[in-house]
């Protein structure tokens, strides 16, 4: 049993519903709440927890209750995964100060993340991502990053937020833990193209909005080795998140977004999510907050694939296919559970791919993204 008094809001969402208004089988039912600060998460597999700091959007910011409102979207849906044990703790307690709440989010994912359980967190403003990979620095350990959002949040300007600054922390503050980035769903008008040639020369990885779109399976391989993952509801069609005044025209639909979703859950080594940029007081209808109560349900239904992937020492579960390209000799195996394909590199480790680089293989070219992770090994 868990004591978070200190760092939890005293009334928890499931003390304020009557569960007698929601169907047995809703999430109002089967998910475990905190109770006076105290929860015993250890059979859970997902820990929800809720932070609506704003601060470090703009300093004047009032403190959200937009985890409240995603959890009462949340808790409506039917839970199709009674094998998958979701926790939920309940929201931060704002600080004095945005150092504060940051420290106390800090603490709570770090005894999640101790755990070895998943955490969601609902925000908030983008930059509580620092306290995401603060987990990973604390522990001197290597992350591997994806942010789904329209905007690089790398601006070097003393007049930019913390939420359009935070990726300088992240990227470049020593020591440094980040193996690799990966960028989805960028739009080119709103991007520096230096910023580009940096995140390149850095072997990091980025992908424009509309390549993403033309092809969304190619981003399942692009999230199956990523630890921390952090959305920008942003990253959204302004038609998709009325709640968003940093929304554009483009973007992504809710359909697409879900989608990631659905990979992210899938990647084996995901286990910190942060979704940001809800705004229930611009929100028709609340559904913006049923979006990502649903993003939430495609989590846990890529999570249900993850549990039943082989591991890669189950040579039996996996299909084997060697092809020559080019001057080099690949092996690529192909999972008879998923369908999902690895490739294997010249020091004989595998990495994540596509059907796609499998058939480049086949057709003598070398794939991109076989050179990439030979580029970063340099």
């Amino acid at each position: 049993m868990h004591d978070f008094s200190d760092f939890l809001s005293a009334k928890h969402f499931k003390d304020l519903i009557e569960l007698s208004d929601y169907k047995p089988l809703q999430f109002a039912h089967t998910i475990q709440a905190a109770q006076h600060g105290y929860l015993d998460f250890s059979e859970a597999d997902i820990v929800l927890i809720g932070c609506g700091e704003m601060r470090g959007e703009t300093f004047k910011s009032q403190y959200s209750n937009a985890p409240d409102v995603i959890r009462k979207a949340f808790y409506e849906l039917y839970n199709w995964y009674p094998n998958i044990v979701m926790a939920d703790l309940g929201n931060i307690v704002q600080g004095a100060t945005l150092s504060d709440t940051r420290a106390a989010l800090k603490v709570m994912l770090q005894e999640i993340h101790k755990a070895g359980k998943i955490s969601i967190l609902l925000g908030g403003s983008q930059d509580l991502t620092l306290q995401q990979y603060d987990v990973y620095k604390s522990g001197a350990q290597p992350v591997d990053v994806a942010v789904i959002d329209s905007h690089i949040d790398l601006e070097d300007d003393e007049r930019a937020s913390p939420a359009q600054s935070f990726l300088m922390d992240v990227l470049t503050a020593e020591p440094n833990y980040v193996r690799n980035y990966s960028h989805i769903g960028f739009q080119s008008y709103f991007t520096n193209p230096k910023m580009l040639e940096t995140l390149d020369k850095l072997r990091f990885d980025f992908y424009r909005l509309g390549v993403v779109r033309e092809n969304m399976e190619e981003m399942e391989p692009v999230l199956r080795n990523c630890n921390l993952l952090s959305v920008d509801l942003a990253a959204l069609r302004a038609c998709d998140a009325v709640f968003n005044k940093h929304a554009s025209p483009n973007g992504f639909f809710g359909d697409e977004l879900c989608l990631l979703m659905r990979y992210a859950g899938m990647a084996r080594n995901l286990n910190t999510v942060g979704i940001y940029g809800y705004h229930p007081d611009k929100d028709h209808n609340e559904q913006g907050a049923k979006l990502v109560a649903q993003m939430i349900w495609y989590f846990l239904d890529g999570y249900r694939i993850r549990q039943s992937e082989a591991a890669m020492e189950q040579k039996d579960q996996f299909m084997t296919y060697d092809v020559p390209f080019a001057d080099y000799k690949a092996r690529f195996i192909k999972s008879k559970i998923t369908g999902r394909w690895w490739m294997q590199l010249p020091d004989q480790s595998y990495i994540p791919c596509a059907e796609s680089d499998y058939n480049q293989a086949v057709h003598n070219e070398i794939p991109e993204r076989w050179i990439r992770e030979q580029e970063r090994l340099v």
